[in-house]
């Protein structure tokens, strides 16, 4: 069983940046992709970024190009996101999740293709 635990979240202002964290439990932590969506109140599960199991290629929604980085540290099992130039309407719960199968990246933005999600960790953005 695998547990991912969100940290980091918070309130914070119109154009402030965030550092969202991803610990995950387990010695497997390098095999796999991982992803960070975002849940609205009254809206989908939206995906945020991905990056692969080795760090490599990392993937993000247009919306966020530019302004988020995610990045990974297999040595410490964590999952980072960087937030910068927030906006009101990113206003979320941010989930992290583990993309089912090792070593596989392929349909990334897609929440069907994660098999373990953490709790997640409320991001409150102020204008």
């Amino acid at each position: 069983q695998v547990q991912l635990v969100e940290s980091g979240g918070g309130l914070v202002q119109a154009g402030d940046s965030l550092r969202l964290s991803c610990a995950a439990s387990g010695r497997t932590f390098s095999r796999y992709a991982m992803g960070w969506f975002r849940q609205a109140p009254g809206k989908a599960r939206e995906f945020v970024a991905a990056i692969t199991w080795s760090g490599s290629s990392t993937y993000y929604a247009d919306s966020v190009k530019g302004r988020f980085t995610i990045s990974r540290d297999n040595a410490k099992n964590t999952m980072y996101l960087q937030m910068n130039s927030l906006k009101p309407e990113e206003t979320a719960v941010y989930y992290c999740a583990r993309r089912r199968g090792e070593y596989s990246i392929s349909n990334y933005a897609y929440t069907g293709w994660y098999d373990y999600w953490g709790q997640g960790t409320q991001v409150t953005v102020s204008s």
